[in-house]
């Protein structure tokens, strides 16, 4: 999961699935720590396209935006990210056992957001980024 405007990475789920119910799990968390945003973009997967999501989301007042079906261009940030994410963590480690993979992602997602500076960003992290917008924007 990443924040467009942010290009943090706010949750990377590390299981051997991922249904309905995962994925509200994880934005249930992330929300707890953030703001609610108010639109979700995302594939057509059917971790994203289900009844449980669609209506978890009603509940909330979040708009999912679906991606045209073969058209990952139109989500970009997510799929410059994922390139990243495998060729930099996953590529790159073997994991022994689900535990080990979740340890080592983690410090690869934490790595990601405190550590590598983003032109787009005028070459803050992302959590750099984040902590400047928060003190520019706080009443």
């Amino acid at each position: 999961m990443v924040d467009d405007y942010t290009r943090e990475c706010l949750a990377i789920e590390v299981n051997a699935s991922l249904p309905g119910y995962k994925v509200i799990q994880v934005l249930e968390r992330v929300i707890d720590e953030r703001e609610r945003p108010k639109i979700i973009v995302c594939d057509n997967g059917p971790e994203f396209s289900g009844a449980l999501l669609d209506e978890w989301s009603f509940k909330n007042n979040i708009k999912l935006d679906f991606i045209s079906p073969g058209r990952p261009v139109e989500n970009c940030f997510i799929e410059s990210f994922n390139g990243r994410f495998r060729d930099e963590c996953l590529n790159e480690n073997w994991f022994i056992n689900l535990e080990k993979a979740k340890e080592i992602i983690e410090l690869w997602r934490e790595d990601y957001n405190t550590a590598r500076p983003h032109s787009s960003l005028n070459n803050l992290t992302p959590s750099e980024f984040v902590e400047q917008h928060r003190l520019k924007h706080k009443t």
